[in-house]
């Protein structure tokens, strides 16, 4: 995630100094109205070279301008809804990714400290050391641990059930991130069969299937369907990212609920 914001800097410092290229470039194509006429004669060679320029520079700086203009374009009916869907989307998606990273511990090091306290015969300060640890790990680690004095079988369920828990707990809300994955391009679709409809309306009343009407009704359609498109692409990316993260937790507890039951029948604590 950092990188992600880093790289998102540096194109937003790069898209400030093209716009301020482009306003700086804009006094020198005026030509003061006082010059003489031999002045004007000589310097019309560079100023028809940055006009040559210009449209490259300024097309690459209003790229934005462009986005927003396809957007007006596309409706404010379906295109409103479909910019609500990639908010709310992400919305979703940063927070299971804030969750997720706070759910991360090194493991390593946990299991560590409370083998080291399980081989003092040390229940109290392995159950500490878990207790003050953040993450659905050592959640398991506290919950095996309170029921080491019943025997190791129920050890094994506790720890078995209480993953489940934590399990469920990590893909909290990511239904709703498919939820939205899925309306955006349907959005779109709708979006755009209404807007053939619309444009076949516009032909019936016209008596006539003029390229101007069918052109302009068919590129409002599209648009729909493009822009949800990329808002279910953009959203799908972040899924995945959430889904690896999940993974990796759940593995990492499954590893942790295995050392744990092998810890515990090391140190024959339990009865």
């Amino acid at each position: 995630m950092k990188k992600f914001f880093a790289i998102v800097a540096v194109m937003g410092m790069m898209t400030f100094g093209i716009t301020q290229n482009m306003v700086a470039q804009e006094p020198e194509a005026a030509a003061e109205p006082a010059a003489a006429e031999q002045v004007k004669e000589a310097a019309a060679p560079a100023v028809e070279e940055v006009a040559e320029e210009a449209p490259v520079v300024e097309e690459n700086a209003s790229l934005h301008k462009e986005l927003k203009t396809k957007f007006i374009e596309g409706g404010a009916d379906f295109m409103s809804l479909v910019a609500i869907a990639l908010v709310l989307g992400l919305a979703f998606c940063i927070e299971r990714i804030i969750y997720l990273s706070l759910a991360e511990v090194n493991t390593k090091k946990l299991m560590k400290d409370i083998e080291a306290k399980l081989a003092n015969k040390d229940i109290e300060g392995a159950k500490q050391v878990a207790k003050n640890t953040r993450g659905p790990v050592a959640s398991i680690c506290y919950q095996g641990l309170m029921h080491v004095d019943e025997g190791l079988d129920t050890v094994d369920r506790t720890v078995t059930a209480y993953g489940g828990v934590q399990a469920g707990y990590l893909e909290q809300n990511c239904s709703w991130i498919t939820l939205f994955i899925a309306m955006a391009p349907s959005l779109g679709f709708l979006g755009t069969v209404i807007g053939m409809v619309m444009a076949f309306d516009k032909i019936q009343q016209a008596g006539d299937i003029s390229p101007t009407v069918v052109a302009g009704g068919m590129k409002v359609a599209l648009i729909t369907t493009i822009f949800g498109i990329v808002v279910a692409l953009i959203l799908q990316i972040f899924y995945n990212f959430i889904l690896a993260k999940i993974e990796s937790i759940t593995s990492n507890m499954e590893d942790a609920s295995i050392q744990l039951l092998d810890m515990v029948t090391k140190a024959k604590i339990a009865k």
